[in-house]
């Protein structure tokens, strides 16, 4: 089966090409790159050419409102509408649990933005919605930091390793379109401070860290519904311990 993955060279790309090639399918790692822009429609059609399931895992290269709204709505319309053309019969997507939820954010307005699209569109397709990564909780740290000290959010939160959420979008992608969405997390649903500050602690990163409800994560406050998922949500079997162990390796 050719599968087509758009923005198949980032993290999740690059391991869900890897796991479906390792299963004898036909798989293209697509991005701009590989001379493949969803956003400009170049390489498109050529790309999809006898493809029969198209997977998207690109990201926006702009968090600025404007910028990520154009992104995800113009790439989205450029890629359903060739898939279209293309009779692509699957379109898998990875969204984020709690989108609906985020709105103060301009990035998640994009989000819902192409999950609209998708929901709208003609091609059957399996929106796949994840957790944080727990790769990301650097980043978390990095956004929250005021100087030497590092304010965090007391909500809940299930965070995820990258390689358990690529497993469940190689799942979806071969599996039957569910016109639906699917949801997945980590096993242990910690709070937002607690789990970077253990992350910290394993890069002995000595900046203090401030606890506070109101603390705003990428310009949202946060409540404990706000990034965990449903009572359905797939569980990848990582734990947090386990992946620094292994990210220390």
């Amino acid at each position: 089966m050719k599968i087509v993955v758009i923005g198949g060279t980032g993290l999740i790309g690059t391991k869900l090409v890897k796991r479906l090639r390792g299963l004898g399918h036909d798989v293209v790692a697509a991005a701009p790159s590989s001379g493949v822009n969803a956003l400009t429609g170049e390489g498109l059609v050529e790309v999809l050419a006898g493809a029969q399931v198209v997977v998207d895992v690109a990201n926006s290269p702009s968090f600025e409102d404007k910028a990520v709204l154009e992104f995800f709505e113009k790439s989205g319309r450029n890629l359903l509408a060739a898939e279209e053309k293309a009779g692509v019969k699957h379109h898998v997507a990875l969204s984020v649990v709690g989108t609906e939820r985020l709105l103060g954010s301009g990035y998640f307005r994009g989000k819902l933005a192409q999950e609209d699209l998708i929901k709208a569109g003609r091609i059957p397709y399996t929106l796949v919605r994840s957790t944080q990564f727990f790769e990301f909780m650097g980043g978390i740290a990095q956004a929250g930091t005021e100087g030497d000290t590092v304010r965090l959010s007391t909500a809940l939160m299930q965070p995820i390793a990258s390689d358990d959420v690529a497993d469940a979008v190689a799942e979806a992608t071969l599996g039957a379109p569910v016109n639906g969405t699917v949801e997945v997390a980590g096993p242990e649903r910690v709070r937002l401070v607690d789990v970077v500050q253990r992350f910290m602690n394993a890069k002995q990163d000595g900046r203090k860290v401030i606890a506070d409800a109101h603390a705003r994560y990428f310009g949202v406050v946060l409540d404990d519904q706000s990034l965990t998922p449903g009572n359905t949500a797939r569980v990848g079997p990582t734990r947090f311990e386990e992946w620094l162990r292994r990210s220390a390796a």
